[in-house]
């Protein structure tokens, strides 16, 4: 089981993909965690959540995927399982947010809400690193040659 969660090849693309995609969400993580960046903070984001009808646990998972989620994908730390979080987090978020607010992202503030692009190019880079696991510089790649 441990060599099928950490296998992955040496592909330096792979790594690109997962670092990029563990940046990219770590700040939406921080935000949701400790009010970074504009955010509510986790109690505002429990709140927040809460009026969507989304439940605390559900909320804390989403957050840990998030936010512990992309510093493992930046360190290629169970890559696999970080990516499906923010993959899933991605897809709930637009299922349930963004999709009535259309595909396009409101660049120029004239909607009510966000669209969903974001979250379907989140959802391609980690599926990515669920396929491939973490490529090189991984820490994932490291313990599987130890394992092998």
């Amino acid at each position: 089981m441990w060599q099928a969660l950490l296998s992955t090849t040496p592909d330096p693309a792979v790594a690109l993909v997962r670092i990029v995609l563990g940046l990219v969400i770590l700040p939406h993580g921080l935000q949701k965690l400790f009010g970074w960046f504009g955010g509510g903070g986790l109690r505002g984001t429990l709140s927040g959540f809460a009026s969507m009808g989304i439940p605390y646990p559900l909320t804390a998972a989403a957050i840990t995927a998030e936010s512990l989620g992309s510093v493992a994908l930046i360190f290629g730390v169970f890559g696999r399982l970080a990516a499906l979080g923010i993959a899933v987090v991605m897809l709930v978020a637009t299922l349930r947010v963004h999709r009535p607010h259309g595909f396009f992202m409101n660049w120029y503030g004239q909607n009510q809400g966000e669209g969903f692009e974001y979250h379907l190019l989140a959802m391609a880079l980690a599926l990515v690193v669920i396929w491939h696991g973490s490529g090189a510089w991984s820490v994932d790649l490291w313990l599987s040659r130890l394992l092998h």
